[in-house]
């Protein structure tokens, strides 16, 4: 029988979370303050915590987007009904922290890029994997009710030096991958779309469906377990043995015993989880805030005609949007620890530069204000690998910020990896080799935090002044 947990029960909310320092995500913790949480309505049940010892063929580690549709997709396409272990509530993670934009992409590198690295032949089939990719998201989502807005994406040039940049990756997304992607002017943009008082033009493209996050995690909790997976919060994996091939995860309930192990912990993985994931990824925080919902007034007045994803093309970039109740969601890269999330000053970058695009909403009352980690990969793409083939062990990991839409395939990849059904896409540089190891070698990680801190600042005067 399904359990839920009831709410006077969980643990509070951790603002100071940092991966880094922490020992771990923590034991039944509350959802952090999002929109999201505040708004997704009543979660479908889940089966409880683990309360004794029991044995299961998979157990996924971690319920967000990429954990749910790997149990999802193994019993859909494999037949095999995986546990699901989650340290908190359900989807407690990026998850419900993230804003929501689902793009046709993959990490943090642009399809230029891509050529450059591997070769047009290689960017080709990757880009065919990443369009499987999105369909794979955008079928999903098309089965649940998660307050949907497909009709593109937005790639707004906060400067006129950016507008180069974006003429030739649009250049490059119609001429090698056949999209339809094109150039907006500034004039264009405020007039049909926005009245970003930034914006000095923009690229658009078709491709791309903003959700709420927290809904469409409840809808692919809901479909996992109608098709036989278990779902286990405040269940944290706090000891990990291997015995003969058997994994033997040590939960404060009891010990689950599985053949194979999938990892989907994203950023909040805890330190020492799986050995062969130290320092194989470099957790960035993400600030959000959503505004009270606009007037007629302030909305004529910000010149909203869309509620599509925008993006703009700083390089620790604003992403906002238009929510369906007329609130403004927008966020970016800005505290650099845990301890340090919560000063003003990472508050007023959003308020500010909200108030900088939108003149009209400075000062407007914030109506929900949180932050995130997100996994950034030493080379900006992620990950859905067997990292070690004498072990029963796979992880999906490394987005960059770019998991909403992806988590989706990558879960469904990480579920035919499991069942051990090979696949031609196996051969491309997503699906081959463990995360990179930094460059500077093991040696430089106590010096990450500082070494962000100063790149930060360098963005900033990239961005604005230079």
């Amino acid at each position: 029988m399904a359990i839920t947990t009831p709410r006077e029960v969980f643990a509070p909310y951790d603002p100071a979370y940092d991966p880094l320092v922490s020992p771990g995500p923590g034991h039944n913790r509350d959802y952090a303050p999002t929109y999201w949480a505040a708004t997704a309505g009543t979660p479908p049940d889940d089966d409880g915590p683990i309360t004794a010892d029991v044995d299961a063929d998979v157990v996924i580690i971690g319920s967000g987007f990429t954990g749910l549709a790997a149990a999802l997709f193994l019993a859909k396409e494999h037949g095999i009904k995986a546990t699901v272990l989650e340290a908190n509530r359900v989807a407690w993670g990026c998850t419900s922290r993230n804003g929501g934009q689902g793009q046709n992409a993959s990490g943090r590198l642009y399809r230029s890029q891509w050529i450059e690295r591997w070769g047009l032949d290689v960017a080709k089939k990757l880009d065919a994997e990443i369009r499987f990719g999105f369909q794979t998201f955008a079928d999903l989502v098309a089965q649940i009710d998660c307050d949907a807005q497909p009709g593109g994406h937005l790639f707004v040039a906060h400067r006129d030096k950016k507008m180069d940049f974006l003429r030739r990756e649009t250049e490059v997304m119609r001429q090698h991958f056949g999209y339809d992607a094109r150039m907006l002017s500034a004039e264009e943009v405020r007039r049909d779309w926005c009245g970003d008082q930034d914006a000095k033009g923009a690229q658009y493209e078709s491709e791309g469906i903003s959700v709420h996050p927290l809904k469409l995690a409840h809808g692919y909790l809901k479909m996992a377990r109608e098709l036989g997976a278990r779902v286990h919060p405040a269940s944290p994996v706090i000891g990990w043995e291997t015995k003969n091939g058997v994994h033997h995860l040590r939960t404060p309930g009891g010990t689950v015993r599985a053949r194979a192990v999938g990892i989907a912990t994203g950023a909040y993985t805890a330190p020492g989880l799986y050995p062969g994931l130290k320092n194989r990824y470099f957790p960035v925080l993400s600030n959000s805030i959503v505004t009270r919902p606009l007037t007629p007034a302030e909305l004529e007045a910000t010149g909203f005609k869309t509620r599509i994803a925008i993006t703009d093309t700083r390089t620790l970039r604003f992403y906002y949007r238009l929510l369906p109740d007329n609130r403004v969601q927008i966020g970016s890269r800005s505290a650099i620890t845990g301890a340090d999330a919560h000063r003003e000053a990472h508050y007023r970058l959003l308020t500010e530069g909200l108030a900088r695009k939108f003149p009209a909403l400075k000062d407007i009352e914030i109506a929900h204000s949180w932050w995130g980690w997100v996994d950034v990969s030493h080379d900006m793409m992620p990950r859905i690998v067997q990292p070690d083939a004498a072990q029963q062990v796979f992880y999906a990991l490394g987005y960059g910020g770019n998991g909403v839409s992806f988590s989706a395939h990558a879960g469904r990849r990480m579920a035919q990896r499991i069942a051990g059904q090979a696949d031609a896409a196996f051969g491309l540089p997503i699906y081959q080799g463990a995360l990179p190891f930094p460059a500077q070698g093991e040696w430089a990680a106590p010096f990450r935090r500082l070494g962000q801190s100063l790149l930060y600042r360098w963005y900033w005067l990239r961005d604005e002044v230079l």
